[in-house]
């Protein structure tokens, strides 16, 4: 998924974030305010910066419960709720909101405060019992006197990278916590962090993420979180196996996240006695052993990320099990033996990683009989024989094919053609030999990435036009003319093929165009005459190979090789 759409994604997160937050905290009271929490509010407006002008309704001449982002209590007009998130504030939070002294939500997640550090005087406001810091730019110590804050339901300090804890026994007074997200806050310095954390019985959601802990205290033999649901730990470096006092935890976890943790042995079986459990990430670890065979307990698991691990053995035959099942990841590891046929029961599938794997024997139609919502697809660097009729049909569309380094050929896959939704197909080296059929080139102009490297595809390339951002022809066995190109191909490899003709050809019919490429590599080809002074068409190339052609070395090429090397060295 690209960079792009991922910004994108992102921005629309904020903006309805944002949207929602402004209009949830409408004015929502016929009550009028009190004048003290009025002041108390225009004192607080007049240290921050207001951007966005979301701020632009707070006026003495106003009631302050009409106030967007304000919420007041219905019958004695107090301020109760504050919510001054996204609104991208900078400044000082001034110590007047000591006087809402009957405040019992603030959030000011996602703003700048510019590395300073969170004021003390917030465990002073014994009221709250949500507190939102989280992505705000707060820096230095965790102040101790949040510990005061003893009903506070909600605490969310992540985010916020510059934030360190010279312990964390500060939080024995938060009884009543239910969610505590920490994340980004280096909390090296805390050994005893588990034995704190357990002491909270209602706690339902952990998030602990990129704290730099490092250990799960494998000693102990119990941990009180009885309540939890979701455990998120990713990105710290416990370097040990998974301990026994998970088997205890809560049986209401639903989300269990030790994602890059270092983590080592073998997944043990009690583990997947949580029948709640609907998200298990043991990705980026050093795990041996076998996938256990009772997964197939966790009837509810929706997401299993084994990647990129040392698991060995076969994929179990219980995953079949896993109804609700939408993404597998199991990519990069050991795993043996065949692909288990109850795959095929998954209906809901989503992602199937399989690639890099010692996977061996045949995929054919029968594995995929209910994956109609399948649209990621990996079995790549495996031994597979994707073995299926020439007519078949699949019932899923994917929108990204990696399946590189295992056997497909020799027949061109013709089932591919009924894919309308792809972006990504990688199928180099597969042992394809075989004509290009008649409707590839139309098929792939809206598919993003091509690799058909290493095969022994044939066929006249001569007159088509390539629409592929970056396309991988490299040894097969096309033939002809150079094709044409449109401003959307920014990488074109066609090396080691039986292209033949005038370069000078190919570079001066595109002058009239608005020409994107990158990178260009024709070497090894039939190609001849000299370069031209066409080679300004194409000022985006950064990198170029005729190399193992009978093209001319003149005055024109050592010119164009001095721009491209000071392309490069920019």
């Amino acid at each position: 998924m690209g960079a792009s759409f991922a910004t994108h994604v992102l921005f629309l997160l904020w903006f309805f974030a944002a949207t929602f937050t402004s209009s949830f905290f409408k004015a929502n009271s016929n009550t009028t305010c009190s004048e003290k929490d009025k002041q108390a509010l225009l004192s607080l407006k007049r240290g921050l910066t207001d951007p966005l002008n979301r701020l632009s309704s707070w006026s003495d001449q106003e009631d302050c419960c009409r106030w967007d982002r304000v919420r007041c209590d219905n019958k004695t007009g107090r301020v109760t709720e504050l919510n001054l998130s996204y609104i991208r504030s900078s400044g000082e939070i001034s110590s007047s909101l000591l006087e809402l002294e009957f405040l019992n939500y603030l959030d000011l997640r996602w703003n700048n405060f510019n590395c300073t550090t969170i004021p003390s005087f917030i465990g002073s406001m014994t009221s709250l019992r949500h507190l939102g810091l989280n992505s705000a730019n707060f820096s230095g110590v965790i102040p101790h006197q949040l510990g005061n804050l003893s009903g506070l339901l909600y605490l969310n300090l992540g985010g916020n990278s510059h934030l360190y804890a010279d312990n964390l026994r500060w939080m024995s007074n938060l009884s009543s916590i239910q969610y505590l997200d920490l994340s980004f806050a280096n909390l090296h310095k805390e050994v005893d962090w588990l034995q704190i954390i357990s002491k909270f019985p209602s706690l339902l959601k952990l998030y602990l993420a990129d704290c730099q802990l490092d250990s799960l205290n494998p000693s102990l033999g119990f941990v009180n979180l009885t309540s939890l649901q979701v455990l998120y730990l990713p990105h710290n470096h416990f370097n040990h196996e998974i301990p026994n006092w998970f088997l205890n935890i809560s049986t209401s976890l639903l989300v269990l996240d030790l994602r890059n943790c270092s983590l080592k042995g073998e997944i043990p079986h009690g583990i997947l006695n949580f029948q709640k459990l609907k998200s298990l990430l043991l990705n980026y670890n050093l795990l041996t052993g076998k996938i256990p065979e009772s997964l197939g307990r966790v009837k509810h698991l929706i997401n299993l990320d084994l990647r990129f691990n040392s698991l060995s053995g076969p994929i179990p035959s219980s995953i079949g099990n896993l109804s609700y099942l939408g993404d597998l990841f199991l990519y990069d590891n050991q795993l043996n033996g065949t692909i288990p046929k109850s795959l095929a029961l998954l209906s809901n599938l989503k992602a199937l990683l399989v690639g890099h794997n010692f996977l061996t024997g045949t995929v054919d139609e029968g594995h995929f009989t209910k994956l109609s919502k399948l649209k990621y697809l990996d079995m790549s660097f495996t031994s597979l024989f994707f073995n299926v009729n020439s007519n078949w049909v699949p019932p899923f569309q994917l929108e990204y094919a990696w399946m590189s380094s295992c056997k497909i050929g020799p027949n061109f896959p013709t089932w591919l053609q009924t894919q309308r939704s792809l972006k990504i197909l990688e199928m180099f080296q597969t042992g394809i030999s075989d004509k290009a059929p008649s409707w590839l080139w139309n098929w792939t102009s809206s598919i993003e990435i091509i690799d058909l490297s290493s095969n022994r595809i044939e066929g006249d390339v001569s007159g088509i036009v390539l629409n592929s951002t970056i396309l991988n022809l490299r040894s097969n066995h096309f033939k002809g003319r150079m094709p044409q190109l449109s401003t959307k191909v920014k990488v074109l490899n066609i090396a080691n093929n039986s292209i033949y003709g005038s370069i000078s050809s190919f570079l001066c019919q595109q002058r009239n165009v608005k020409n994107k490429l990158e990178i260009l590599d024709a070497s090894n080809n039939l190609l001849s005459g000299e370069l031209s002074h066409c080679w300004k068409y194409w000022p985006s190339l950064i990198r170029l190979n005729f190399g193992s052609n009978s093209i001319s070395v003149t005055l024109a090429i050592l010119n164009f090789a001095v721009i491209l090397f000071q392309k490069a060295a920019q």
